[in-house]
């Protein structure tokens, strides 16, 4: 039987949540029912009104600062977590940057920063999260990967690698974890309207979008919240799902 998507009762962490799809997958998680936690990186007072949002709804949630790309970071953090919320029943592994620049031009640091951030950050928080996961026989990981690590795109041969990566870890955690009843997906958003897109030219981003419209946020949350509750998402695994309006035809 049909049942309404409810997260009551599990707790759920998002990194990168103070701004842009983290923090409405945060809010929308937290207005499904979910206990949640806004990992952040620099953003205080925006990772702050996140939390205080969700409190409204009448649900748990506190910040939390660490830099996903560093180990000791993450692992001191994730074991903070447990000890005071008791369990992680949802990884969303959103936290990226970007460091555009055309492959000739690219420095080692760009390649270095947007690697470290948006796929070794995802392997460590999935690394120590999923100890927990493990144990408890069960968990939703969710990882925010991109059209551009489907399709490619000029000048961001860094973001695009590193994308795919992601999508290649999605499938092999799912595989890894499937006997223990963790589900491992991926959503690959198109072009969504957020801080990153703002600077882009949206015209010329159209041209590329069959449905001739950029995708909001919201979407975004809701499929995550579609992937995170237990009824016909338990039957979906090692997924990347498109969301992008058409580009990806």
């Amino acid at each position: 039987m049909y049942q309404p998507k409810d997260l009551s009762g599990k707790v759920a962490l998002i990194t990168g949540a103070s701004r842009g799809i983290g923090k409405a997958i945060a809010l929308h998680l937290g207005e499904l029912g979910a206990e949640v936690i806004v990992n952040y990186s620099s953003s205080d007072e925006k990772a702050k009104e996140v939390v205080e949002t969700i409190k409204t709804f009448g649900r748990k949630s506190y910040k939390i600062k660490f830099d996903v790309s560093d180990e000791d970071d993450v692992n001191n953090s994730i074991e903070t977590i447990i000890k005071q919320s008791g369990s992680i029943d949802i990884l969303v592994n959103n936290a990226g940057i970007t460091r555009d620049n055309l492959l000739m031009r690219m420095k080692s640091s760009q390649w270095d920063d947007v690697m470290n951030t948006n796929l070794k950050g995802v392997f460590l928080c999935t690394k120590y999260v999923s100890k927990f996961m493990l144990k408890q026989r069960s968990g939703k990981i969710i990882n925010i990967t991109s059209i551009v690590g489907l399709i490619g795109n000029p000048g961001q041969a860094n973001y695009s690698s590193a994308k795919a990566g992601v999508i290649g870890f999605t499938k092999t955690c799912a595989k890894e974890f499937a006997s223990r009843g963790i589900n491992v997906n991926a959503i690959a958003p198109g072009f969504i309207e957020t801080e990153m897109t703002e600077k882009l030219n949206t015209d010329e981003i159209l041209k590329m979008i069959p449905l001739n419209k950029l995708g909001q946020t919201k979407q975004i949350a809701e499929l995550s919240g579609f992937l995170a509750s237990s009824y016909a998402s338990d039957y979906i695994t090692g997924q990347t799902i498109s969301i992008d309006g058409g580009m990806n035809i």
